[in-house]
């Protein structure tokens, strides 16, 4: 059995890396003396960003694109003068994007040239049971599988990232994961920044040590923050509006993203794609797994200004910054945010109601269980809608200690959510928009809906703390005709 001793008997001898000392077990401390000893020294903004090449197909068809990846090892600077030797999806950190359009299909051979297995997920996919990289589903090193993704739905920010059980924390932590952006008629005809405006940044933590090593450990051993794969990096922007997809590709990790001068911003967008209407924010609160597009406005700076995006959920001793923009040149800007963004069809009345109990203690459990491949532990039909009332039944602890273990993030394969309460009051702005990922802070509880399809399948649910649905934090939902 998986329990939380073996897992540690496993992490003692080199084994399965995907659970690592637990925060609760520490909390004496943020990080280990000996372990800050040995991370890389940084200088914040020593590096220009850069943004992940597009993917050009290989084919086309009247129907399809055709893509091929292969999964190798590559040697790329993280930090500043440091080589690291990473996990990657053609040669890059992160991998390649791929941009995808409604109603076209996306054929993707994936040859895994890594020494360990692989199992790719397109997450927020709609997309057959068979092609939705299942944690059993896997790719032996010198093996390759075909993925077929539709993209029958709406347009959005999705991502595609490893998902081998026992595997996944680690892989993904290591490279495995890129952007898939679908994009569908009705959010082109809108006049959001787009073209060289129109950019993402996947943050995530990270550990590199002096000899340049990227090491997989506890989250609270992670004090290097990664924009698109180069630690607090700049990035040069013209004096006017930009979109910003922003990715939270972090393992274990929670952050509360804010400009260092207080300065609003406008969400347009979330995990399903546009809002219905967009919403003034000055902070955005994200967990693993979640994506949240904003539009700046950079002309408030005017050439030769610059602002910092800083994480205040930063622990203590470690730097808050993120990145900084420094605006660099005018540039004509035609682009607004329309009032009226997108139309979420309402929710039919929901016929089932489940509730879930997650549990970081004494193991990574659902309702008590860990994930076993073998056992269904939910049964939805085909185009039923129900209601999952959801509970982190850990309790908070003191203020300032870590505690990213205590936190879940909440996912579902396949189809997409709302969030309909947060402990008990109609959800906010904060949860607005369609969801496949929800945060839970310690002792919160959030009511979603869902209508399941559309397709039949096996499927999954879990936390996307990777390190937990490694760790056994997963159930397997069917969906039947």
């Amino acid at each position: 059995m998986l329990n939380r001793r073996n897992l540690f008997k496993m992490a003692a001898v080199g084994g399965a890396a995907a659970v690592l000392p637990w925060e609760r077990l520490s909390a004496s401390a943020s990080a280990s003396p000996a372990a800050a000893a040995a991370a890389a020294p940084t200088v914040p903004f020593a590096h220009a960003m850069t943004v992940p090449r597009v993917l050009a197909p290989v084919s086309r068809t009247a129907s399809s694109d055709l893509y091929e990846i292969r999964m190798k090892e590559a040697q790329v600077e993280i930090v500043k003068g440091l080589r690291s030797t990473v996990r990657t999806y053609g040669g890059t950190f992160p991998g390649p994007t791929i941009r995808a359009s409604r109603g076209r299909e996306v054929v993707l051979r994936q040859i895994n040239e890594l020494s360990v297995n692989t199992a790719v997920h397109l997450h927020g996919g709609e997309v057959r049971s068979e092609h939705d990289g299942l944690p059993m589903d896997v790719i032996a090193p010198g093996g390759e599988r075909t993925y077929r993704y539709p993209n029958e739905q709406r347009g959005a920010s999705l991502w595609y990232h490893d998902h081998a059980h026992h595997l996944e924390g680690e892989n993904v932590f290591m490279g495995l994961q890129g952007m898939y952006l679908l994009s569908d008629t009705a959010e082109r005809e809108l006049p959001l920044p787009s073209g060289d405006y129109d950019i993402p940044l996947v943050i995530r933590e990270g550990r590199v040590e002096a000899d340049g090593s990227l090491v997989y450990t506890r989250p609270s051993d992670c004090s290097h923050m990664l924009v698109n794969g180069k630690e607090r990096p700049y990035f040069a922007v013209a004096a006017r509006k930009y979109r910003l997809r922003i990715y939270n590709a972090c393992i274990n990790r929670y952050f509360r993203l804010r400009f260092a001068d207080g300065a609003a911003f406008t969400q347009i967008a979330t995990d399903g794609g546009l809002l219905e209407e967009p919403v003034e924010r000055t902070e955005l609160l994200m967990m693993g797994g979640e994506r949240a597009e904003i539009v700046v406005d950079f002309s408030r700076y005017g050439v030769g200004g610059s602002v910092v995006l800083e994480n205040t959920a930063a622990l203590s001793g470690e730097r808050p910054e993120v990145m900084r923009f420094d605006v660099n040149r005018e540039a004509a800007d035609n682009s607004s945010v329309p009032a009226r963004l997108s139309t979420i069809p309402p929710l039919p009345t929901p016929t089932v109601e489940r509730s879930f109990e997650l549990r970081t203690f004494p193991d990574m459990t659902i309702n008590g269980k860990l994930y076993d491949p073998a056992r269904v532990d939910v049964t939805a039909k085909l185009g039923a809608t129900e209601v999952w009332t959801v509970r982190n039944m850990e309790a908070p602890i003191a203020a300032g200690q870590p505690d990213f273990h205590l936190w879940h993030s909440f996912h579902t394969h396949l189809t997409s959510f709302r969030v309909l309460e947060r402990n008990g009051k109609p959800a906010t702005t904060r949860d607005a928009g369609l969801k496949d990922t929800v945060t839970l802070a310690p002792d919160e509880t959030v009511k979603l809906a869902m209508t399941w399809g559309p397709y039949t399948g096996q499927y999954l649910f879990h936390c996307h703390q990777l390190g937990h649905s490694g760790a056994g934090q997963m159930g397997r939902i069917d969906v039947v005709a």
